[in-house]
């Protein structure tokens, strides 16, 4: 898994707890990292398919990677005062165009231009991840709510390639792809929900 910075900028504690946008945050991660982990499953579909070898398939993880890893550095200075609802619909909304890309890919360059817009939007959110759960929490539920948004983490990561791989076998890699936007989609909506308590998203001035 890639191993991503996270914006450390102070916040302030707040008042009351927000578990739906905590376990949106989790929602999101946690289908961003089963997402770059799929790709390790289906490289040989993918490298028959799209006529590539495997080993060139696999520059789709790299792919990834690289765009998560300067995303993650960039995104907190470069959104510094934007809304973080806002910015996690657009994080999540790239991700479902991401997913169809891939999902429909006729050649290996628009496949890692799927894939470069998925690393986009994860290492958006994991560099987010830990500053918001000191947002949407007092600090004494702060450790509470990590392991919520983290535990995803690691179930996606153990689950994403093995699943990946059993449903590959039965509707194929694109198959695969195309049944992880609903997923992205379903993320996209619980960030719209105004239930979602609006005010602990937004960065202070």
């Amino acid at each position: 898994m890639t191993n991503l910075s996270v914006d450390t900028t102070p916040v302030a504690e707040p008042a009351q707890s927000h578990w739906a946008a905590v376990w949106t945050t989790a929602l999101g991660v946690s289908s961003l990292t089963a997402a770059e982990m799929l790709p390790v499953s289906l490289l040989t579909p993918m490298g028959a398919d799209l006529f590539v070898t495997e080993g060139m398939a696999g520059q789709a993880v790299t792919a990834t990677a690289i765009v998560a890893l300067f995303t993650s550095i960039f995104i907190a200075v470069a959104t510094r005062r934007m809304d973080r609802r806002s910015l996690l619909l657009w994080l999540s909304a790239i991700q479902i165009v991401s997913n169809l890309i891939v999902a429909f890919a006729p050649n290996l360059a628009v496949l890692l231009v799927g894939l470069m817009l998925l690393g986009l939007s994860l290492g958006g959110f994991w560099a987010m991840s830990a500053s918001l759960a000191m947002r949407l929490v007092p600090e004494n539920r702060v450790a509470k709510a990590f392991s919520i948004i983290f535990g995803g983490v690691s179930v996606a990561t153990v689950a994403a390639a093995p699943l990946g791989s059993f449903l590959g076998a039965i509707i194929g890699w694109r198959g695969v792809f195309i049944a992880a936007a609903p997923g992205s989609g379903r993320l996209h909506l619980a960030v719209r929900d105004p239930s979602r308590h609006a005010a602990p998203w937004t960065v202070p001035a």
